[in-house]
């Protein structure tokens, strides 16, 4: 792909992806052109359906999502990076619930969306879980597959809790405060 090209398409799934997680999945790819400053052609060329689109978005973000909790995990103070980024993986899955639920009702497996990134994204969240438990802030008894359930129910939870940011916040403390060493 040419240099131009590759960054148009970045441009573009950049621009679909705040958008997505500003106004949800209903956003026109006409829209999404023109946040990117491109024309419709080139969203169309590089993403021919809506849901070659959002299939992207959500890709890049899981590519993303694991670069950063493995980077965490491996800079920062076990603990620290733990909260942190558990915190952060709850407070952004409202919209990636809505691309996800939009994948899915347009019919595309969603099990084979997530293959490759999705194992990226685990070993990360391992790396994570052993680091905090081995540095003593996080229960012994939890495993990726029991952490990765948690994750999913707290953001059905915050989702549960609509805009309210006081609600939203406890149902992050309760959920560590459960995986805390001292719950355990």
């Amino acid at each position: 792909m040419r240099a131009d090209a590759r960054r148009n398409r970045e441009r573009v799934l950049s621009a679909a992806e705040d958008l997505f997680g500003a106004r949800g999945t209903s956003v026109s790819t006409e829209e999404i052109a023109q946040a990117a400053g491109v024309g419709v052609g080139t969203v169309f060329r590089h993403f021919p359906t809506k849901e070659e689109l959002l299939e992207a978005v959500f890709k890049a973000r899981l590519d993303r999502l694991a670069d950063e909790v493995r980077h965490s995990a491996e800079t920062g103070d076990p603990a620290t990076a733990f909260r942190g980024e558990i915190t952060r993986i709850v407070d952004q899955s409202p919209s990636k619930n809505a691309i996800t639920d939009a994948l899915a009702a347009a019919g595309v497996r969603m099990d084979a969306v997530k293959a490759g990134v999705g194992g990226r994204v685990t070993e990360a969240l391992g790396l994570l879980l052993r680091r905090a438990q081995e540095a003593g802030a996080v229960r012994p008894d939890v495993d990726v597959p029991t952490l990765i359930a948690l994750l999913v129910g707290a953001a059905q939870a915050v989702e549960a809790a609509g805009d309210d940011p006081v609600r939203r916040a406890r149902v992050v403390t309760v959920l560590l405060d459960g995986l805390s060493l001292r719950a355990g």
